[in-house]
């Protein structure tokens, strides 16, 4: 008789974990053009200018930086020089005129995003409101 397996539970979608999670994930690009649109840097500081520019929303790892600063140079996005800090060599990595076009175009996405995540947060408090028995409303008007 063949073994069953056990299903795998999927995320749990409830979970403030889970959002913040995939946020990150999604961001941690994003973010890295930002910091790299103010001023070359090396991996470590991208890191730190990532956090400090996000409040620490956004914290990405060298698991997650270094992958893709090399997804970035490969694509033409930015370049990289060795130079001798505190002498140690590092790799610093700089915008290029095509990473700073990529740069524009990704703001104007994630605004457009965030028009719509404000609308939902506004329809959302609407629906809200509107479920709330007459009695229990407070306020001026309640």
């Amino acid at each position: 008789m063949p073994a069953r397996s056990v299903p795998k539970p999927g995320p749990d979608l409830t979970s403030r974990s889970y959002w913040n999670g995939t946020i990150k994930m999604s961001l941690s690009k994003f973010f890295i053009l930002r910091v790299l649109h103010q001023r070359p840097m090396h991996g470590y500081d991208i890191a730190g200018a990532v956090e400090r520019t996000t409040n620490g929303c956004c914290s990405p790892t060298e698991g997650t930086i270094y992958p893709v600063l090399r997804e970035f140079e490969e694509g033409g996005y930015v370049t990289s020089h060795a130079e001798t800090v505190s002498g140690r060599e590092r790799k610093v990595y700089t915008l290029t005129d095509r990473g700073r076009d990529s740069f524009k175009v990704a703001v104007e996405a994630w605004m457009e995003v965030t028009r719509v995540l404000l609308d939902t947060e506004r329809a959302v408090a609407a629906s809200a409101a509107a479920q709330v028995p007459a009695e229990g409303r407070s306020g001026c008007c309640g």
